[in-house]
């Protein structure tokens, strides 16, 4: 019996070390400046920089995995001299021989009419030759993490922070993902960034070789601004986001996968207004939820810059001669970053709403995202950075 035991261990052991030999980890991006305007001396000649080099891309080719496997990303960022929290998004053209933002940015190419929400938002929505970019990972980046902690910042570093860290890292698995991120594809990071300093990134993406089951994608909208000709989305305030697509064939197990976070600085911008989100397919609500979150001081150690407001507050505290519980008045330090926030705070990822479909049959689909945002005015910048993809077992 015993012997039986080894046997199946060493079996099961010796797989284990089959399967991590053959995994793959490829580096995208290695100390990658993302910035507006300067260009890097150093940059890899495979990277492409749009938008004055807010967005980087890299042509890339991966094995495929007949029998499927787990697939994850991991986003390292640090300040360049960027010292604000700038909204974020790694993304992947999944289709290179249609239209794409390449072909846009470059000025070969023109967004589909039918992919418009206006003339000043163009690339929004899916056509039968473009696709908006499926995003792998949304992210917000923090106030100044890397460049500016320092001892400079010590004043601003409340008790329970042992140290301003250097970088903030993501990880995010993506095996639903997996059927774009392999082959040739093009992946790519945008920062929203408009000076010359910016933000540094490395991005790799690791492939477990694990057989799993894989699942085919169907970008659907994507209403980020990553080129020239697609303006800040405020069209949510004006009227819901109404899509109609077509499937072809059957999708079993069929989930829409959501991601939103809403924009626009002061206290009465959306960034700060807790609004709901209303997804309905075929005509039926599948999403009703206000996106919100409620934990961003717990990623104060990321935020070195964060402007820094004192608040009076009361505190219950100890007595060391009465040995009992007072209370006193005192002031307490109180960071932009440890405001809650639109489904993001300053330095986080955001997950995506997943849905289960079920069954989808062939033929015409509706799609609608009612957002009652507020208006866009000259010092409220309202807008909301929605995308949405299906993915259904192959």
């Amino acid at each position: 019996m015993k012997i039986k035991i080894i046997i199946v261990f060493i079996v099961l052991f010796s797989n284990q070390i089959l399967i991590s030999q053959n995994a793959t980890e490829k580096i995208i991006f290695k100390n990658q400046i993302i910035n507006f305007g300067k260009e890097d001396p150093n940059q890899d000649t495979d990277v492409i920089r749009l938008q004055g080099g807010r967005v980087v891309l890299k042509k890339i080719t991966v094995p495929k995995f007949p029998k499927g496997t787990d697939v994850s990303i991991k986003l390292s960022l640090q300040s360049n001299g960027d010292r604000w929290d700038k909204s974020g998004s790694c993304f992947v053209v999944s289709d290179p021989d249609q239209i794409s933002i390449i072909d846009v940015s470059k000025g070969e190419k023109e967004f589909p009419k039918m992919s418009c929400i206006s003339e000043k938002h163009g690339g929004v929505l899916a056509t039968e030759d473009y696709k908006p970019v499926v995003e792998l990972l949304r992210f917000m980046t923090p106030f100044g993490v890397g460049f500016y902690s320092n001892e400079e910042g010590k004043h601003r570093k409340p008790v329970y922070i042992p140290k301003w860290e250097n970088q903030v890292v993501w990880k995010e698995d993506v095996s639903h993902l997996e059927s774009v991120v392999t082959g040739t594809f093009y992946i790519g990071v945008w920062i929203d960034t408009w000076v010359k300093e910016g933000y540094i990134i490395d991005l790799s993406l690791s492939y477990s070789n694990r057989p799993r089951k894989s699942t085919q994608v169907i970008p659907l909208i994507n209403t980020i601004s990553y080129v020239k000709g697609q303006g800040l989305p405020y069209f949510f305030a004006e009227k819901p986001l109404d899509y109609t697509f077509e499937l072809k064939k059957n999708l079993k197990k069929a989930k829409l996968h959501y991601i939103t976070t809403g924009h626009g600085g002061h206290s009465g911008g959306d960034e700060f207004t807790k609004i709901k989100n209303s997804v309905y397919v075929n005509n039926k609500l599948v999403l009703d939820t206000i996106p919100w979150r409620d934990d961003c001081a717990s990623f104060r150690r990321f935020n070195p810059t964060s402007g820094v407001w004192l608040r009076k507050d009361s505190t219950a505290y100890m007595d060391r001669n009465t040995k009992t519980y007072q209370v006193k008045e005192i002031e307490e330090r109180l960071a932009s970053s440890d405001l809650s926030r639109s489904n993001w705070c300053p330095g986080s990822k955001v997950e995506p709403f997943v849905v289960d479909l079920g069954d989808l049959k062939p033929g015409k689909q509706t799609l609608k995202i009612t957002i009652p945002a507020t208006k866009a005015e000259k010092d409220k910048s309202n807008h909301w950075l929605v995308s949405a993809y299906i993915t259904y077992e192959d």
